[in-house]
């Protein structure tokens, strides 16, 4: 299902990994990161972050989080 032609594509990306220290957002080991995905809106890449930050709740370590690619793509419009 495609958006109509005045709304704006608003990308998010969807990753994580395990850090360095609770203290600070440095991967532990930037081979090992788990790119979940690129989402069409904030909403579907929140669930998808929520599900992968619940199912890795056990590692205090892992962190997940959710870029917004559109801020990145066209600044000026965002």
């Amino acid at each position: 299902m495609g958006k109509s032609a005045d709304e704006k594509q608003l990308l998010h990306l969807v990753f994580g990994g395990e850090l360095d220290s609770l203290d600070g957002i440095t991967f532990r080991d930037l081979d090992n990161l788990d790119i979940v995905g690129i989402f069409p809106d904030f909403a579907s890449a929140r669930a998808a972050w929520k599900a992968k930050a619940q199912s890795t709740v056990d590692n205090a370590h892992m962190r997940y989080f959710v870029v917004h690619l559109h801020r990145f793509l066209d600044p000026e419009n965002s």
